[in-house]
C-alpha cells in the first residue's frame, strides 16, 4: 500500500507512530503537509502538486488535520478522494465532526445520549434560551474549540448571561450545555477504529478544573469501557461517518452521554494509558478496507 499521512509536523507523536506502524507492516508511507498541497480542478481530471511537483497514485490517505486548518485540510483531502485515494475519515465526515452544533444535531436525531444543549443568536432571546436549559451550572463551549480551549463553566445565571454577551460581542459561535455534576470532572475517551472500540481511557480533571483534557493537565488511566459505553461510542462514530474517532463520553445517572467526537484524535495519551498499539490498529484497518475495495472492484470488472 502506498500511503500518505496529512500532517503539518512529522515530529508529532501521532504522526511518528503512524509512520512506524505503516513501515512495520511493509507499506510505503510519506508525510505531506496539507498546507503545501495545492490542486487543479477541471472537468478533464484532478491534479495535486506538493512543493513544486505533481503527486499521485496514493492508495490511501490518513488525515491528521488540525482544527486551525479544517477548511483547507478538508479541501485537500477531498481532492485525494476525487483522485481515488481511500481514507478512513472523509472530508465530509471531518467537517461534520468539527462542527459541534451539527454533530450534536445528527447524534441527537439518532437517539444518542448527550447533555442537553441550547443554541441561539439574538440577544433578546438569551433569557428564554437559558430557561430552556434549566438552572446553572452551565457549560459554555465555542462551536469549533478543541482540547478544552473555549470551554467555560458558569455557576450563576448572571455569569452565564455575561459570558454569552461577551461571546456575541466577539461574533463567536457557541453552545450552552447542562453541567453533569455526577461525572465529577471525569470523562471516558473511547478510541473507535473500524466500528470497534480498540482502547479506552478514563481522564480526570486537575483539582479546581472541570475539563479533563490531557492538554489541560488532566490525568489518564486505561480502562475497559462497558458494553453500553462501547455501543454509544461506536454508534456516534458511525453516525458521523468516521472510521477512526476518539469519542468522549461522561458517565451520568441516565447512562453514557457523548461530549464530543474527535475526527483526529491524538495517539500519545491513549497508547500510554492503555498499552494498546492504536497506530497499528489504524494501519491494519486502512489496509483491510483498501484490500476489500480492490477485491470488490475486481469482482465487478472495474
Amino acid at each position: 500500500m502506498k500511503l500518505a499521512i496529512l500532517s503539518r509536523n512529522t515530529k508529532l507523536y501521532s504522526t511518528r507512530r503512524l509512520v512506524e506502524a505503516a513501515r512495520q507492516q511493509g507499506h510505503s508511507v510519506r508525510v505531506l503537509d496539507p498546507l503545501r498541497c495545492y490542486m487543479r480542478i477541471a472537468s478533464d481530471g484532478f491534479e495535486m502538486h506538493y512543493k513544486g511537483r505533481e503527486i499521485s497514485g496514493y492508495h490511501a490517505v490518513i488525515p491528521r488535520v488540525g482544527a486551525s486548518i479544517t477548511r483547507y485540510g478538508s479541501a485537500v483531502l477531498r481532492q485525494f478522494e476525487l483522485m481515488d485515494s481511500y481514507t478512513p475519515n472523509t472530508s465530509d465526515a471531518i467537517l461534520r465532526a468539527r462542527d459541534k452544533l451539527r454533530s450534536h444535531q445528527l447524534l441527537a436525531a439518532e437517539g444518542i445520549g448527550l447533555p442537553a444543549t441550547v443554541f441561539g443568536d439574538n440577544p433578546d432571546d438569551t433569557a428564554d434560551l437559558l430557561s430552556m436549559l434549566g438552572p446553572p451550572p452551565h457549560v459554555i463551549k465555542l462551536n469549533e474549540g478543541t482540547q478544552g480551549a473555549g470551554v467555560m463553566l458558569t455557576e450563576k445565571l448572571s455569569a452565564s448571561r455575561g459570558v454569552i454577551e461577551a461571546l456575541r460581542g466577539l461574533y463567536a459561535n457557541f453552545l450552552v450545555q447542562e453541567f453533569i455534576a455526577e461525572a465529577k470532572g471525569a470523562d471516558l475517551r473511547c478510541f473507535v477504529v473500524g466500528g470497534k472500540v480498540v482502547a479506552a481511557m478514563k481522564r480526570q480533571a486537575p483539582k479546581g478544573d472541570f475539563r479533563s483534557n490531557l492538554h489541560r493537565g488532566g490525568t489518564a488511566k486505561g480502562v475497559k469501557a462497558s458494553a453500553a459505553e462501547q455501543d454509544v461510542a461506536i454508534r456516534a462514530a458511525r453516525v458521523l461517518g468516521l472510521g477512526v474517532a476518539g469519542v468522549d463520553l461522561i458517565r451520568s445517572d441516565r447512562g453514557p452521554l457523548v461530549l464530543e467526537v474527535n475526527a483526529s484524535p491524538g495517539l500519545e495519551g491513549i497508547e500510554e494509558a492503555s498499552g494498546v498499539d492504536v497506530a497499528g490498529e489504524i494501519i491494519n484497518y486502512v489496509a483491510s478496507r483498501l484490500k476489500r475495495r480492490t477485491a470488490r472492484r475486481a469482482a465487478s470488472g472495474r
